[in-house]
């Protein structure tokens, strides 16, 4: 192993880090089925006050659901929206799980993901489809999604609350994440972090398992 950290918790994202995601093309979708006075809309929805109240389970998804039409201002069914939500989700590499099956014979694996019912719903149908797996749970040790803690990174109480539950000390914890700010979050409370550039970075990182 290339690195050999001194800790006993490996955590990772999903989003970049685990599974592929194209923003990119769920904008482009979006934009392709709403007239042209609406595209300003698809620029910011990521970041829209409803859309970080789902990913802290603050809404239902029947109310997230409903918040997006009329963001949109159109009357897609329940399927369209979740069609256009889940379209940024790309693939699950085989080679990352593979990873983490080889970091679990020395560390405790973890993903800790700002994340919502819809896209976990479709990513658990992505991983039954593609590996047999119902959920992350045959393989990660422990699974923090966002909107069951109901806290969002990168809030210092995510990270704590995190630490809490595994009953362990900062320093004990190394954390892979796509986002500089979410990086710089865990690594305020004392987490070993680093940020996921590219597609390589957690090979590169740990080399030869």
């Amino acid at each position: 192993m290339k690195n050999r950290p001194d800790v006993d918790f490996v955590i990772f994202d999903l989003g970049n880090v685990l599974i592929d995601i194209d923003y990119t093309h769920a904008m482009d979708l979006m934009k392709s089925a709403l007239p042209a006075n609406l595209h300003d809309r698809v620029d910011h929805c990521y970041t829209a006050n409803f859309h970080k109240a789902y990913e802290k389970g603050q809404i239902s998804s029947a109310e997230f659901r409903q918040e997006f039409r009329h963001y949109f201002q159109t009357n897609w069914s329940d399927a369209e929206v979740d069609y256009y939500w889940n379209s940024l989700l790309g693939s699950i590499p085989a080679h990352r799980l593979d990873l983490v099956r080889q970091l679990k014979d020395q560390y405790q694996v973890g993903i800790l993901s700002n994340t919502n019912e819809i896209h976990v719903d479709a990513v658990h149908a992505l991983l039954q489809a593609e590996y047999g797996m119902p959920n992350f749970y045959p393989l990660f040790d422990r699974v923090f999604y966002s909107q069951e803690m109901g806290l969002a990174k990168p809030s210092a109480a995510i990270y704590q609350q995190l630490l809490l539950d595994l009953d362990t000390l900062p320093s004990r914890v190394l954390f892979f994440d796509d986002l500089l700010a979410n990086v710089e979050g865990a690594a305020a409370v004392g987490i070993q972090a680093v940020q996921v550039t590219g597609p390589n970075t957690i090979f590169d990182f740990f080399g030869d398992v």
